[in-house]
């Protein structure tokens, strides 16, 4: 098969689909042959993704924090497409800097998007996948979820807890011919980078210690086109300069 057309007759769903690492892995899905769901709560953004990307993305304006409209969005993507065989679980949040320093509020929108959600989308997906007997489900994490970051305590159990979370199901999904896989990235130029530490973010970009959302994509490209009796669970990356 032409590499260019891995994915063709797929169809694919990437929430945080309008920016950073989203837009990147959803052009690399279309770019590769498939139809991608675009999900995110930003109407703007994704008209302006839509335009970036052409037919093959369809944009899906969902606030993934708002309980209904997360407990919609299979039945959603499934209204547009009337299948799913690859989703990707990318959006997130971020709260990084001294514990003490962190606000209750922005801890439980953090936790809940980066964890509860993440468990509910996957959840939502499940039944169909397991009726059609395959799927491909990958999660977003971090390399902080190997590392006990010191400058992002919150952040970083987050992405403990999804990756613990991506590791039990895939054991619990696996006869299905479902693969569950996670993406573990170092710092990523996206705006998440925004909510750094300042001297962090500045040791960063002088080291050239940050990595582009397309080398991501390329990887999670990588993970969905193996071959189905092969499941890539965890992919750690970073940038060789990076120190840690």
């Amino acid at each position: 098969m032409n590499p260019t057309q891995a994915l063709s007759s797929q169809v694919a769903a990437v929430t945080g689909a309008a920016s950073g690492i989203g837009f990147a892995c959803a052009q690399a899905m279309i770019l590769a042959g498939a139809q991608v769901v675009l999900i995110d709560r930003d109407a703007p953004a994704l008209a302006k993704a839509r335009e970036a990307l052409g037919a093959a993305a369809l944009p899906l304006v969902l606030d993934l924090l708002d309980p209904a409209q997360c407990a919609a969005m299979t039945e959603r993507i499934l209204e547009l497409t009337g299948r799913l065989d690859v989703f990707h679980a990318n959006a997130g949040l971020y709260v990084g800097g001294d514990l003490i320093d962190a606000n209750d509020d922005a801890i439980d929108r953090m936790l809940n998007l980066n964890i509860n959600v993440v468990m509910k989308n996957v959840r939502g997906v499940l039944p169909h996948m397991i009726a059609r007997g395959r799927g491909d489900i990958i999660v977003t994490s971090s390399l902080a979820a190997h590392f006990p970051t010191p400058w992002e305590p919150v952040y970083a159990s987050s992405k403990w807890a999804i990756d613990c979370f991506v590791q039990t199901v895939r054991r619990q999904v696996f006869k299905h011919g479902i693969r569950v896989g996670a993406i573990s990235p170092g710092p990523v130029i996206t705006a998440l980078l925004a909510d750094w530490p300042a001297e962090k973010l500045a040791e960063a970009k002088t080291n050239g210690s940050l990595l582009e959302a397309s080398e991501v994509a390329e990887v999670v490209l990588f993970m969905l086109t193996r071959p189905r009796g092969m499941t890539i669970r965890d992919v750690v990356m970073m940038p060789t300069q990076f120190d840690l």
